[in-house]
């Protein structure tokens, strides 16, 4: 039996779980949105990794390709970012792994396994926090497990990272122009009284997704 990792959506944050996780992983397979070098290294002690670029690996990713097709095991793999993008003819695909929605979805359809490990960067707000793990059997039968990672906020800031206003909707269009004013990150957070991760996970909604309106960035924050 082979012990394969799937992340994806690291965010440019390595936990410590995720590394235990890791171990005794013969490869380890990312879905992009990697967003620093450092953590393909630190993965990289771990196991031989395979990558795809996501929508925020930017210059320090050109090297890293779109799309990728391997064979593991006898297993015939694709790898992309966005599920959007997924080509419609998979017929020499076994298993299909993306990222990008940070929410974990496993599914079968034909004889193709889909697989999106989920998000085990920064949190966002009440999603899970999730990789997977994949046993392929002698026969190329493949077991997934999902891996759920405890979320434990510091005692007081619980509030302060996950509190959504109400009025989110409203205020959203009010950031988008003080993005394109040019205000940072912590400036906005503070005259709307809400938390910096907050504002940097409207900030970077804003910028990473060009034409996107306040609706389209609270369907990609999960709200």
């Amino acid at each position: 039996m082979h012990k394969i990792g799937v992340l994806s959506d690291t965010h440019g944050m390595l936990r410590p779980e995720v590394t235990e996780a890791l171990r005794g992983c013969e490869l380890i397979l990312h879905g992009g949105d990697i967003n620093k070098q450092k953590i393909l290294d630190e993965l990289g002690k771990i196991s031989p990794v395979h990558v795809v670029r996501g929508n925020n690996d930017k210059e320090w990713a050109a090297h890293i390709p779109e799309t990728l097709t391997l064979e593991i095991f006898g297993i015939r793999v694709f790898m992309i970012h966005n599920r959007k993008y997924i080509p419609k003819d998979l017929s020499d695909a076994d298993l299909v792994i993306y990222g990008h929605s940070h929410k974990y979805e496993e599914r079968k359809a034909d004889s193709v396994q889909y697989l999106n490990p989920g998000s085990c960067g920064p949190r966002r707000f009440n999603q899970e926090i999730t990789l997977a793990l994949l046993y392929i059997e002698e026969d190329r039968s493949i077991r997934v497990e999902k891996v759920l990672i405890p979320h434990s906020p510091k005692k007081g800031k619980q509030t302060e990272e996950t509190a959504v206003p109400a009025d989110l909707a409203d205020m959203i269009p009010a950031v988008m122009q003080e993005i394109d004013a040019g205000k940072t990150v912590k400036q906005i957070a503070a005259k709307h009284h809400i938390s910096e991760e907050l504002s940097e996970q409207i900030n970077r909604m804003y910028l990473t997704h060009p034409g996107v309106g306040a609706d389209g960035i609270l369907r990609r924050l999960g709200l």
